[in-house]
């Protein structure tokens, strides 16, 4: 709260401008101290914002600090303060003691009720954050949903509230020492007849039996004691229909052997937050009372009162209200209000800060702002409203509204936000990479002690398969490519190598190494000219690799890596849609060159089993016998196609492997938002859905005995060719001295092509949405990088870069979420478990393959096509170009509510949408041929270029909206700003003040009016479900664009 806002508002509309005031009285009785009380006076005291008179005061102005504050303030003039501001300046107070700081809280409403011959309260609700009821038919708990309230038992409640009587800081330690304080207090303040004060006082010590013990069937033992009896004797005469008439006598629940004898709900403790506290609501109904009453308790020490409460959680808040018969319903709905009223965040804190009356009637005041009313005729009230799957923060409500914001320089907020990515330039040599080193050699040891989860073993074996089929098939594209120079062998040793000196030395391990598609045709490009020259491939290949290294370890120096900030969501989600596409692709292709192969419709299979020739049997008898089973029974095959299995069935078999790899990965990587089994067992099964998806199609294709194609892994390890070593020559009698001079020129092109690469799937893991906590490394990634490839150069084995798709599974495998203690709350994401070991344990475990080659030949080639089909839809989810996409085939009504839709005209979303559209059908031509694939990274530096240029067509606004890293929180936090944002072409508006203009801003516009709001009409609580239903908008991009 800043100095700024030192003149209080007067507030339009007040729902109540005759808030009583309170005078103090303090009384000691027996075994405790009576709180601050209330009666109504009238008194027109000053009120000093800066006094020390007493407990009764108002809270210091925060913003001051008490100090010099001499500006006086009326009570009338607080209270026609508006309840927002008013709520602020008590939150905004500094607490002195330990007993006014907030804890979570659990609220726990209970109900007077006749079970049988025995009067007891009865658990009828509870809140941790939702609501949860007992549903009386089916004698169990509801499902949480968000609390739905009548205005008018809100109003009941601020009523209550006003006149009733308010006791805080009360001394007590037992539920009979509030009750001797309270009845005490309602009879000196002429509320309570004093010839009913037993009655209420044995009503309130009754029994509470819960919701857990009416499921067990259990009774608790009934214990008289000399203050039972005498109740009982003198209530008898009075109370003919009261509940507390009967003879069943109660179990005061302060008393010690209660405490003893009640045992807790000890599974849904489990659910209670640490340190909580407990806040009971307990109304009810008798005949001995001619008006209502309520008492509103704070203790001053929160205590455990036997069996008060479900849970042995201390008690810290009651709230009690009983009234004569036939207000029960009423009741109800008054109780289940101050409940909800005790678990939304912000009154609950100014219930631990009150310091009279007023403050809570502020609370309440500032709730009912906070409101949504929906008209009765328009939706059911029966209905559940589900919790939401997003809470927005209610700091908002605890801090006055902030002046203005000054103008932000564009400049400098792109310089700070590169320096926090490591992007900006240092001005020395290799000063990135010591930035980058400083920044990660912190976190080194941490990067180990992170990985002790199931979560990353799970992502281990899920991504050692996806990572050693594309090795060993790129391995076998490379052997065509190369002349077998390079071939599965050399593919799975480059895995090992590039893989363990990335996730031991990198400054991202989260970013998966691997095999792209224009390296490959980098090095068919190599192979061919070398072949034509007649030199060693290589040898050339040799120099190539060193110079390429040069270069990458040059951008290093000079800090080159900065260029990326020119990486926006733009290109950065047409190379990651492209790259998800093409894997998308690649395996249906897979899939259906088998059917291809192995087609369905083969003609006649002339294979059959004859009996042997010593036997009797006919023909027949040995005919039925299918290809595989004739040997069992000695039978012999005859036909010209009996040196093969029957393959008419591979192709089937083969397309439901794929297809239920596919799904089962997708179903079960969901399953931990199903409604089965315990959260932890849901939790495993998603972590191991691509590993069970494997195993359980392996098996079935086992089962079945068709001979589909299987995972071939080398078996020995040694170089395809024989006349090759491990060690490439420099020099060649083959190749001229110069040709390691002009290797530079290709060498030019491979730099190109792999800092691209890896640049752009670096940029995609270092988006801001994941959370990362331990910084980025792009510059020690480069440097790393160029010294593997070097490495791989000279032991003459493939270069491995950055590889998109398989990095995005290696993110979204490691996602970490919030554990869901309270019933209904939906698990938050926090961020990516953060370490190496996984990387390294990927790597290494590819590495040892050749030893794992007897089981791993067992796979069927189809179901890792699954998983590639798997890893190519599930890097589409989060794309906010995918989205667009869809949104194109979309009728209006149907629309998503993204935050992107509410801001830019829907023709301006399709166009640019039909731009990205058109880059990458472009994109995907080029790759698609070989003579223009090499081109590819050049086409990546153009598409900077082209979102460059759509500064002359769309405006700054939308360019900000549709291209920026905004998340969807701050960007409805920041809407009013961006309307204030110029209509003109960005180009001219970035220039504008360069020529000391500046654009013209328009006036923010506000809303006032009142609401005339029905005794019918029902308030939607928007506690902590404001704009729950809308999906949370896909965070951006982690870096500035241009």
């Amino acid at each position: 709260m800043g100095p700024e806002h030192t003149t209080a508002i007067v507030a339009n509309n007040q729902l109540d401008t005759n808030m009583p005031q309170q005078a103090q009285l303090r009384h000691i009785h027996g075994h405790g101290q009576l709180p601050k009380v209330i009666t109504t006076t009238d008194s027109s005291r000053p009120w000093n914002m800066n006094s020390s008179s007493g407990d009764d005061e108002a809270p210091k102005d925060p913003r001051t600090g008490g100090e010099d504050f001499t500006q006086q303030f009326t009570e009338n003039d607080f209270e026609a303060t508006p309840p927002a501001q008013r709520v602020q300046f008590i939150l905004g107070e500094d607490v002195d003691d330990g007993s006014h700081v907030s804890h979570p809280l659990f609220s726990e409403m209970g109900m007077l009720v006749k079970e049988g011959d025995e009067i007891e309260w009865k658990e009828t609700a509870r809140w941790i954050k939702f609501e949860e009821d007992v549903e009386e038919g089916g004698n169990r708990w509801s499902k949480p949903h968000v609390a739905t309230l009548s205005l008018h038992a809100l109003f009941e409640l601020r009523g209550l509230l006003t006149n009733g009587t308010v006791m805080l800081d009360m001394e007590a330690s037992n539920l009979e020492l509030v009750a001797d304080l309270v009845c005490d207090q309602m009879v000196s303040s002429g509320t309570l007849p004093a010839n009913v004060k037993d009655k209420v006082k044995d009503a309130l010590l009754r029994r509470h039996r819960h919701q857990h013990e009416y499921a067990k069937k259990t009774r608790l033992p009934i214990i008289r004691s000399l203050a039972d009896m005498r109740n009982q004797s003198s209530s008898k005469k009075d109370m003919v229909k009261s509940p507390s008439s009967h003879s069943m006598a109660r179990q005061a629940s302060g008393t010690e052997l209660a405490e003893q004898q009640h045992k807790g709900n000890s599974h849904f403790m489990r659910k209670i937050p640490p340190g909580a506290e407990a806040s009971n609501i307990l109304v009810g109904e008798v005949d001995f009372l001619e008006r209502t009453l309520s008492c509103f308790i704070r203790l001053s020490q929160a205590a455990v009162m036997g069996d008060l409460t479900e849970v042995p959680v201390p008690t810290r808040f009651i709230f009690i209200l009983l009234g004569p018969p036939g207000s029960q319903s009423n009741f109800h709905e008054i109780g289940r209000a101050m409940a909800t009223l005790m678990s939304d965040e912000i009154f609950h804190e100014v219930a631990y800060r009150a310091r009279k009356r007023d403050h809570l009637l502020a609370g309440v005041d500032e709730f009912l702002d906070a409101v949504t009313v929906l008209p009765p005729g328009e939706w059911d009230p029966t209905i559940r409203i589900e919790p939401p799957a997003a809470i927005p923060s209610q700091e908002i409500r605890k801090r006055p509204p902030e002046l203005p914001k000054e103008e932000i320089d564009e400049e400098e907020e792109e310089q700070r936000l590169r320096e926090e990515s490591g992007l900006s330039r240092s001005g020395r040599l290799f000063g990135g990479l010591i930035n980058d080193f400083k920044r990660k050699a912190p976190w080194y040891w941490s990067d180990f002690r992170d990985a002790l989860s199931m979560q990353c073993v799970a992502s281990w074996i899920f991504l050692y398969f996806a990572c050693l089929s594309p090795i060993i098939t790129f391995g076998g594209l490379l052997s065509e490519a190369t002349g077998k120079n390079m071939a599965a062998m050399e593919s799975l040793v480059s895995g090992f190598v590039c893989g363990m000196g990335y996730g031991f030395f990198s400054g991202q391990p989260l970013t998966i190494l691997g095999s792209t598609g224009p390296v490959l045709v980098f090095e068919s490009i190599v192979y061919e000219f070398s072949m034509a020259q007649g030199w060693d491939y290589m040898t050339f290949r040799f120099w190539i690799g060193m110079w390429v290294a040069g270069i990458c370890i040059v951008l290093v120096a000079i800090d080159a890596s900065a260029l990326v900030c020119y990486i926006t969501r733009f290109t950065e989600e047409n190379f990651a849609t492209l790259i998800a596409v093409i894997f998308i692709y690649k395996a249906i292709e897979n899939v259906v060159m088998i059917g291809k192969t192995f087609p369905v419709n083969q003609g006649i299979y002339d294979c059959i089993c004859t009996a042997p020739p010593e036997s009797n049997a006919s023909v027949l008898e040995f005919a039925k016998y299918k290809w595989d089973a004739c040997e069992l029974y000695n039978g012999t095959l005859i036909g010209t196609d009996c040196g093969t299995p029957p393959t008419e069935n591979v192709f089937l078999m083969s397309v439901v492997l794929c297809a239920g790899t596919f799904i089962f990965s997708t179903v079960l990587k969901e399953f931990k938002n199903a409604l089965f089994f315990p959260s932890i067992v849901r939790q495993y099964i998603s972590d191991f859905s691509v590993l069970i998806a494997i195993f359980s199609m392996t098996l079935f294709d086992y089962s079945l005995g068709v001979p589909t194609q299987k995972l071939e892994v080398p078996r020995e390890l040694k170089p395809t060719l024989n006349t090759r070593g491990w060690l490439i020559p420099p020099f060649c009698e083959k190749n001229p001295w110069w040709s390691a001079i002009i290797a530079v020129f290709p060498a030019m092109l491979g730099t190109i092509l792999i800092f691209m690469d890896q640049q752009i799937t670096a940029v995609i893991i270092n988006r801001k949405e994941n959370k990362l906590k331990k910084g980025c490394g792009y510059h020690l990634d480069l440097f790393v990088l160029s010294g593997l490839i070097a490495i791989c150069s000279v032991m003459g084995l493939p270069w491995f870069v950055a590889a998109t798709v398989l990095s995005i599974n290696h993110v979204n495998s490691l996602k970490l979420e919030s554990e869901c203690s309270a019933p209904g709350e939906k698990p938050q994401f926090l961020g990516v478990r953060e370490q190496r070991v996984t990387h390294i344990m990927i790597f290494l475990t590819i590495g040892g393959s050749v030893l794992l080659t007897p089981q791993l030949r067992h796979i069927p080639m189809p179901v890792l096509f699954g998983v590639f089909l798997y890893m190519g839809v599930a890097s589409l989810k989060g794309l906010q170009f995918f989205d667009r996409i869809l949104i194109m085939f979309m009728p209006a009504k149907y629309q998503p509510d993204y935050m992107f839709l509410r801001q830019v005209p829907i023709k301006r979303v399709h166009l640019f949408t039909a731009i990205q559209l058109a880059c990458l059908i472009i994109l995907w031509l080029i790759k698609s041929f070989s003579q223009t694939s090499i081109l590819f990274p050049l086409m990546l530096v153009v598409m900077i270029g082209i979102r460059k240029s759509l500064d002359f067509v769309f405006t700054r606004r939308e360019l900000k909206i549709l291209d920026d890293i905004m998340p969807e929180m701050t960007k409805r936090a920041a809407a009013d700003d961006l309307h204030q944002l110029d209509a003109e072409v960005g180009f001219c508006q970035k220039y504008l003040p360069c020529f000391g203009g500046r654009g013209k801003r328009e006036p923010k516009s506000t809303l006032d009016g009142g609401m005339d709001v029905g005794a019918n009409a029902v308030a939607l609580i928007k506690c902590n479900t404001s704009n729950a239903n809308e999906k949370e908008f896909e965070a951006q991009s982690s870096l500035l664009k241009k």
